[in-house]
């Protein structure tokens, strides 16, 4: 990733209280000619990442499009979990079906494309703006 999303989705994550930890786990693009076993191997890397009680959320473009007060509700109602939650952002090529049916929600940024890079910083942002609401904060006017 580029250095200036490196250090914006850690801005935001230093901003984030212990509790509502932000970490990213990188799983190596899968490469090859078969465009669905490179798909697949992706998919399998990304689900053994997560947790077996992990919430798992796909960020897919058929997902739900959610506000940031609906994303700030849904952010709350994971914390009340008490797991973690896991957000999957595919790669290129998008997340394995595997990955979207074992998904517990999908989330739509928007209906544009936008890039991989971009995704994460919008998605790190958004997540310290919807817990600025949850607490208050006046950062979301």
């Amino acid at each position: 990733m580029p250095a200036w999303v490196e250090a914006a989705v850690s801005d935001y994550g230093r901003r984030l209280p212990p509790e509502l930890r932000l970490e990213v786990v990188e799983v190596p693009l899968a490469r090859g000619r078969d465009r669905e076993r490179a798909l697949a191997a992706e998919g399998r890397a990304l689900l053994k990442a997560v947790g077996a009680r992990d919430t798992l959320v796909a960020l897919e473009l058929r997902g739900e499009l959610w506000s940031t007060p609906q994303l700030a509700a849904e952010l709350a109602a994971w914390q009340a979990g008490g797991g973690d939650c896991c957000l999957l952002i595919g790669g290129p090529e998008g997340l394995h079906p595997e990955c979207i049916e074992r998904a517990h929600r999908r989330w739509s940024l928007s209906a544009l494309t936008l890039p991989h890079p971009l995704v994460r910083v919008v998605v790190a942002e958004q997540l310290y703006r919807a817990w600025t609401i949850n607490i208050g904060h006046p950062y979301h006017r």
